[in-house]
């Protein structure tokens, strides 16, 4: 049996909307209401003469949805089903399906039948109480979970926080152990807290029910109430939820739907289908809840709206990627974005949407983009636990898109942007990866240009050896040979201009092809460091062209900076030909470096990976730093914020001699972070960067220890090497070869807090941690690993300060 309501618009000629609502049979409408007879005749008449094509259409595509759920029912994938679907305010597809219970005795499925939502307890009940003791400051996400219970600190969880927590980042076991009876909610309480980690927090993706167990612990230590009653009072009854609530009174039973037999055979009706919940009384933040598809369309539509239980501000915090940054699984804040639990999305619905789904056969998905939602509510385990609605919701997903025309609204265009493909959610489940790209760099464009605004002007170069076309030719020869440009003086940076100086005393040269005059800008004192004004009052334009390794303390990015300074006070222009950042402009990473550190790897506030071309930090320098000169970038084509180097094309040239292909320039970020102290980072060997060690280090041990702590993307490997050259040269040293085993999940500013932590943690009297200053330039992360502070959380207490660094980068963004 099939009842319920269709939403139906009316062809391109017809402005506005009707409804028309399907009854079991014309005669039922005639002897009901004669006059709302004539009115839908009336309608009806209307609508052949206006657009009957248009009608029909729609009529056929959400006629897919009956038929798809029909499907299910006939395959005894579930035994009925109700499914809604709303759109832009108004909710455009309500209907029921099948039996609501095929044992003991039958009944049908009605379109107010009340469901054991299970899992969904964790986003509708839970999840919103914690935005709303964190809107009221009562709560932070970055709090360790233990501020609000200390006994959950036991066994080796101080460090977990809220955040963890609600994006299933905690490290703890998917359930409590119900190997052996147990009841009652303050032993079941007991038990996930003292629950022992199975991985490090934020390390490994882990859907837990403990999660949210502990999570109504908070809500309840925090708000002085029980969390039934907290969800009661302060969510359902403000949204008119009159069917939704834990614990179902008696008379509700006839219209809930059954879910299967317990372990007494007694089939459960009204009683929580979860058997944590239901040894915890029916109570707890992952399960528990019932409710009705239209109490539930209200609570989509009020997170639509921005209205009700939650701020605009808290339904975007909790609905966008939370998890950590590089991460592979997407979760909001409770809420799933893009992960193995996202069937219920479909094909064609995007990652900008959001959703939930629980073990009974339940799910609910929302699309802001769209203004849609889709609720499907299923006893798919009714009555033997045997059916599935796993396949069912993907197909109900994809299958709306097409039937209700469901087109991205204009205000959410730059929420999915933000989230899907290259963009700031980092990775994904189906985020692209890699990509063969055709990028053209700056000096290509200005090829392509006839180098027109050089034309008639003295221009001085700052390259070096990647400064080169498409066709090999160096950036050098070209402007020396270009009509009308008069290149009359080169400028060097760190390595010189050919690449391959290791060394701080490098002095001015001459270029034997051109005969140029080259003047170093490197060397051990700051005057030497800077190019001379008065030689650049000599020229009317500085043309930069390098290739940078997207790394605060990359001293190239310091230069641009000195030379921004120079051609303001020299009054000339200065014109950067960009290039791609190698590690990709997406990932934001790692501690700001404090404002009066800065020195020769720390031009201002920058955090270690910053996710920018040279091009974007030359402007944001130039106004951030007030330093004003004529600057203009002459942009790359067909490059993507998200492309790694080798999705570019474009041939790898050594930025500088220890950075030799784009796997040390990966590790940079991280192991440079450690070079200044006392160990070795592989300089001298084949493999500079990819190596770490010491002759008082124990390979072995270090290497135990760093796999321990399961650092996403990278692997240890016991090793011996010695250095042909720097530190430790010609010694034999002990450490570990770093493996890189997922570049798309590595955070590699963490990675040097790991490893400085390690290697202070196991070797403290050998390990010169204070040498890490002046690369690091963060008092306060210094202070957190010379105290024992988990690598973790300290990253944790940088993501604010990322945070405002975003907002700012954004203003000088090239490559959107």
């Amino acid at each position: 049996m099939v009842s319920g309501t269709r939403g139906t618009s009316f062809g391109r000629n017809l402005i506005g909307f009707a409804v028309i609502v399907v009854h079991s049979s014309f005669g039922e409408i005639m002897r009901n209401s004669p006059s709302r007879t004539l009115l839908w005749m009336l309608c009806t008449v209307s609508l052949l003469c206006a657009g009957t094509a248009g009608a029909q259409s729609e009529t056929e595509r959400f006629s897919v949805l009956d038929d798809i759920v029909a499907s299910a029912i006939e395959k005894h994938e579930i035994p009925g089903a109700v499914l809604l679907v709303g759109h832009e305010g108004r909710v455009v597809y309500r209907k029921a399906f099948g039996q609501r219970s095929l044992e003991p005795a039958g009944s049908v499925m009605s379109a107010d039948t009340i469901f054991d939502l299970a899992s969904l307890t964790k986003v509708i009940a839970t999840t919103t109480a914690v935005m709303q003791l964190l809107e009221q400051g009562k709560v932070r996400l970055n709090d360790a979970v233990a501020k609000y219970i200390p006994e959950f600190a036991q066994n080796g969880k101080a460090d977990i926080t809220l955040r963890d927590l609600l994006t299933h980042y905690s490290g703890l076991p998917p359930d409590l152990d119900l190997s052996h009876p147990w009841s009652g909610r303050d032993l079941g309480y007991s038990m996930a807290f003292a629950s022992n980690p199975i991985a490090p927090p934020e390390t490994k993706f882990v859907y837990s029910d403990i999660n949210f167990i502990v999570l109504g612990a908070v809500v309840e230590r925090v708000s002085g109430v029980a969390l039934d009653s907290y969800c009661r009072d302060k969510i359902f009854v403000p949204l008119g939820m009159s069917h939704t609530r834990f614990l179902p009174p008696h008379e509700w039973l006839p219209q809930i739907a059954p879910t299967e037999y317990d372990e007494k055979q007694q089939m459960l009706r009204g009683l929580v289908h979860d058997p944590t919940a239901r040894r915890m009384g029916g109570v707890a933040g992952h399960a528990g809840l019932f409710s009705t598809a239209d109490d539930l369309a209200k609570f989509a539509s009020a997170l639509l709206d921005g209205r009700g239980p939650l701020s605009r501000e808290a339904i975007e915090k909790m609905s966008t990627p939370q998890q950590p940054p590089t991460a592979p699984t997407l979760r909001g804040l409770g809420w799933d974005i893009d992960s193995p639990f996202s069937s219920n999305r479909g094909e064609l619905l995007p990652v900008g949407s959001f959703g939930h789904t629980g073990f009974t056969g339940t799910s609910i998905w929302i699309d802001p983009t769209t203004a849609a939602y889709v609720i499907l509510l299923t006893n798919a385990v009714h009555p033997r636990g045997q059916g599935t609605a796993i396949s069912l919701r993907g197909k109900v997903a994809t299958a709306v898109v097409g039937a209700a025309e469901l087109k991205p609204q204009e205000q959410e265009l730059l929420r999915w942007k933000s989230i899907t493909g290259y963009n700031e959610a980092l990775v994904a489940e189906h985020h692209i990866t890699y990509r063969n790209g055709a990028v053209t760099n700056g000096i290509d464009v200005l090829e392509s240009q006839d180098y027109a605004p050089l034309r008639g002007k003295r221009v001085g170069l700052l390259t070096n050896q990647t400064g080169f076309d498409s066709n090999g030719h160096r950036t050098i020869d070209l402007l020396a040979h270009a009509s009308g440009v008069h290149l009359n003086a080169i400028f060097s940076p760190e390595h010189g201009v050919t690449g391959t100086l290791d060394t701080t005393t490098i002095g001015n040269s001459r270029d034997a092809a051109t005969g140029v005059s080259v003047y170093s800008v490197y060397g051990s004192s700051d005057e030497s460091r800077r190019p001379s004004v008065d030689l650049l009052k000599q020229l009317d334009t500085v043309v930069i062209d390098l290739q940078d390794a997207g790394v605060r303390f990359y001293t190239y990015e310091t230069t641009v900076g000195y030379f921004l300074e120079a051609a303001h006070k020299a009054g000339i222009d200065l014109v950067v030909l960009d290039r791609p950042n190698p590690i990709n402009g997406v990932f934001i990473q790692g501690p700001m470096s404090e404002p009066g550190r800065e020195s020769f790897v720390n031009y201002g506030p920058v955090p270690v990976r910053h996710g920018m071309t040279l091009g974007e930090l030359a402007q944001m320098f130039n106004a951030e730093h007030k330093v004003g000169a004529k600057l203009t970038v002459i942009p790359m084509h067909g490059w993507m914020r998200g492309d790694w180097f080798d999705s570019t094309g474009l041939e790898w040239m050594n930025p500088s001699p220890n950075l030799r292909s784009l796997t040390q320039a990966t590790l940079y970020p991280g192991v440079a972070l450690v070079e200044g102290t006392n160990v070795s980072v592989g300089r001298g060997t084949d493999t500079p960067f990819e190596l770490l060690g010491a002759p008082w280090v124990n390979g072995r041990q270090l290497a135990e220890f760093l796999n321990a702590r399961q650092i996403p993307g990278v692997r240890f490997i016991p090793a011996t090497f010695t250095p042909s050259s720097s530190t430790y040269s010609g010694q034999l040293c002990h450490g570990v070869n770093l493996a890189l085993t997922g570049r798309e999940f590595l955070d590699t500013p963490e990675l040097g807090v790991e490893l400085a932590a390690a290697l202070f943690k196991l070797y403290p009297e050998q390990f010169h941690i204070e040498k890490m200053m002046e690369i690091l330039a963060n008092q306060a992360v210094y202070d957190a690993i010379v105290h024992g502070r988990d690598p973790h959380r300290i990253a944790l207490d940088w993501q604010d300060d990322l945070a405002k660094f975003r907002q700012i980068r954004e203003r000088y963004l090239i490559y959107k």
